[in-house]
């Protein structure tokens, strides 16, 4: 049954919204006013609305899902799999997701999903037509579990990857919350500075007409430069971010700065190892759910994150084609550690790949954890470091001649 947003008056007066399901718009409309409600616009929440001429009220062709979240969808796959191990209907156990759902973007996918299958769609076909709420990793594992007649199974592997890659992703941001809130603070604190603060102070030594300290003729032209030319600052800033954002979204660009990333000294070895937690996780999630080896490959390259490791595994995947292993290609392009490719031979000698990738994933995602505690136990005493040092330039360069006006007057 159609799900529908809609806005009315009720006979007060009052402005009313809502989401309601009903068989017809003309439906909708006799049943709204039976209760008193007046119906000024309504649109219909699914894929295949079109705009009524009959009633001159629009509906929606395409819905924007951006406020629903890794998250809500990690929560969406626990209780669909708690109610698919209940043995509860398909339909019935997207009904009760529907009713669950607290966001109204959310609500209206899970009512055209239970819509389609309810008329005959499978569930991974019905979820494929909203690809920014269920990516590809997502529908393929469903459309797996569908074929095997494990969805229960399926479902219960999504989520607990869907939870780690939450998790995963809420440490890392957490981490480098603290430092860029002490760098957005700290360069807002010298803007102040140079521009109100110091000009002032300075007028007292311009005053005195003497020769100046070559550290405050710095601090002062700084400080005249800011106030006078603030705004070529924040230009000159933005289009330094303009050429950058133009080089980073070519295709030379952006495999440049991938390959720079990778290789920084600080930040490049957690950026592979959050790369290969992902690459193993998702690899031994999908082939654990029944997803063919190339499919799985095909899948894991979109979200690495990394245009040096695609290219890795694109290779690696040609390779498979040619009736090469996996370990061999990801061995030979030096980007996958030595004893990642040797675990993933064994894996595969074994007839144990997803175990072992699995065995991959937890050790890398410790690692990452480990990682960024580490990072963030050294970025905050730079950024103190830092923010001191500049402090100190600021008050020695204003002190040094007061000191030496002290001893003229001595």
């Amino acid at each position: 049954m159609p799900l529908y947003e809609y806005k009315g008056m009720s006979a007060a007066g009052k402005a009313i919204k809502g989401l309601k399901e009903a068989t017809s718009e003309v439906k909708l409309r006799d049943g709204l006013q039976r209760t008193g409600v007046f119906l000024t616009e309504v649109h219909e929440k699914g894929q295949n609305a079109k705009k009524s001429e009959a009633t001159g009220l629009s509906r929606e062709v395409n819905i924007s899902f951006s406020f629903v979240t890794k998250r809500d969808v990690a929560l969406l796959t626990r209780q669909f799999a708690t109610l698919q191990r209940a043995a509860i209907p398909l339909v019935e156990s997207l009904a009760a997701l529907t009713d669950q759902a607290d966001k109204p973007q959310l609500k209206s996918v899970l009512a055209d999903v239970k819509s389609k299958v309810n008329e005959g769609s499978s569930l991974a076909a019905a979820m494929a037509d909203h690809p920014k709420v269920f990516d590809d990793l997502f529908i393929n594992m469903i459309r797996a579990g569908e074929s095997s007649g494990n969805l229960d199974i399926v479902l219960e592997r999504l989520a607990d990857f869907t939870d780690g890659q939450v998790r995963m992703r809420s440490k890392v941001t957490t981490a480098m919350f603290y430092p860029i809130i002490m760098v957005v603070v700290g360069m807002l604190l010298m803007l102040i500075l140079f521009t109100f603060v110091i000009p002032r102070v300075t007028k007292l030594f311009e005053q005195q007409r003497k020769p100046l300290p070559f550290i405050t003729e710095v601090l002062m032209g700084t400080a005249h430069f800011m106030a006078s030319y603030w705004w070529l600052v924040i230009l000159g800033g933005a289009f330094v971010v303009f050429l950058f954002r133009k080089w980073t979204s070519s295709e030379t660009g952006r495999k440049r700065w991938d390959i720079i990333k990778l290789n920084s000294p600080l930040f490049g070895e957690m950026i592979r190892m959050i790369a290969i937690a992902r690459f193993a996780r998702t690899m031994s999630t999908l082939l654990a759910s029944g997803v063919p080896l190339l499919k799985a490959m095909s899948i894991v390259k979109n979200i690495l994150g990394n245009t040096r490791l695609i290219e890795v595994v694109e290779k690696a995947s040609d390779n498979i084609r040619e009736g090469e292993s996996i370990a061999g290609p990801l061995r030979r392009s030096n980007e996958f550690p030595p004893i990642v490719t040797h675990m993933i031979a064994v894996g595969e000698r074994a007839g144990k790949l997803e175990e072992m990738l699995n065995s991959v994933a937890v050790s890398y995602e410790e690692q990452v954890e480990v990682r960024v505690e580490m990072l963030t136990t050294l970025l905050e005493p730079m950024m103190i470091l830092i923010m001191g040092g500049a402090v100190g330039f600021v008050v020695f360069a204003i002190l040094l001649p007061i000191l030496q006006l002290n001893d003229g007057f001595g």
